[in-house]
């Protein structure tokens, strides 16, 4: 019987696939897409992130990244992560790698998708394999969590992302916020000449539209598009729990406040390995336990800026204040990292 059936093949799932062969389990991967695959993502890896990839042995090339810049045309505020630096990577590039690694340990990856599923008390049946554990890392909107009866309704306002590159050397080794009075744009380098821009904002308008809010911005992206636009949400998905039975939660799938700080593939590959650590001590239960202490900071400090931006009043007065209280947007910044 193999250990672990993972469900998805994106970062999240070929994580705790690696994480799983370091352990002596055998993993096998259900993915329907060929690799590797894109997605709209800020391709920012905070210092965490990056310290996890090293430690699944995997390797991939990107940009150094020294911390996050906020700035909103007056303001400017920006905090260097204090325990080395994060990476700036294509995420075709980061899937590839992580491909690549799973490869070289072994790991069987089959193309499919996990529709139905079944379990008792020693296994799960789907995608016409058996395992003792079935983990879905099947995305933002996963089918499975659908499923299992795990969502939780969301009244609040949608907020949506869209993203694409710029064939331009980047003119800082920060990942900058830039704030307007609708949203945000993100700017990440990704390479020697190319950045990524991703705008995330709860009105529904084009990619043009959106960046046309930060005119200073527009004016260091002058020339055609490297890549197409590609688009994610709404992004808020709440979760009523990271486990059911025999099936196990990770990434995106096990619930997403925002993408407004970052986190998001950092915390995928940090939850990849603690899920792999409970499945190993016996313990299945206490993943629940260990994603909420990983996500926690993650948690109120995105929400806490989530809830801010839907007031203009006082979404105006946030990079002022980071600005005014360095000290503070500094240890935040920590936090995160």
């Amino acid at each position: 019987m193999i250990d672990v059936l993972i469900a998805g093949g994106g970062p999240a799932g070929l994580a705790t696939a690696i994480h799983a062969a370091q352990a002596g389990m055998e993993a096998v991967v259900v993915e329907p897409r060929p690799m590797p695959v894109d997605k709209a993502c800020g391709e920012g890896l905070m210092p965490s992130g990056a310290a996890a990839l090293r430690s699944l042995g995997v390797r991939v090339e990107g940009r150094t990244l020294r911390g996050i810049r906020y700035l909103d045309g007056r303001h400017e505020a920006q905090a260097a992560f204090r325990d080395g630096p994060g990476l700036g990577v294509r995420r075709t590039a980061l899937h590839a790698a992580l491909s690549l690694r799973a490869a070289e340990l072994g790991i069987k990856v089959v193309s499919g998708k996990v529709g139905e599923l079944r379990q008792d008390r020693d296994g799960v049946e789907a995608a016409g394999l058996r395992a003792r554990w079935l983990v879905a890392a099947d995305g933002l909107h996963s089918p499975l969590r659908a499923r299992l009866g795990l969502e939780l309704p969301d009244r609040r306002t949608r907020r949506y992302g869209l993203r694409r590159h710029y064939p331009v050397a980047p003119w800082t080794d920060f990942v900058e916020v830039h704030w307007a009075a609708d949203g945000e744009a993100y700017v990440t380098p990704v390479g020697d000449n190319l950045v990524g821009v991703a705008v995330l904002s709860s009105r529904r308008r084009g990619y043009l539209e959106h960046l046309s809010d930060f005119p200073a911005l527009v004016d260091r992206l002058r020339g055609p598009a490297a890549t197409p636009v590609r688009g994610a949400g709404p992004l808020r998905q709440r979760v009523r729990a990271r486990v059911a039975g025999r099936v196990l939660l990770v990434g995106d799938a096990a619930g997403y406040v925002d993408a407004l700080t970052g986190e998001g593939v950092s915390l995928a590959l940090l939850s990849a390995q603690a899920l792999v650590n409970c499945l190993r001590a016996g313990t299945p239960q206490a993943y629940e336990g260990a994603w909420r202490r990983l996500s926690r900071r993650h948690r109120l400090l995105t929400g806490a800026l989530v809830e801010t931006r839907r007031h203009r009043a006082a979404a105006r007065l946030i990079v002022p204040a980071a600005q005014r209280m360095p000290l503070l947007f500094g240890a935040a910044v920590h936090a995160l990292a």
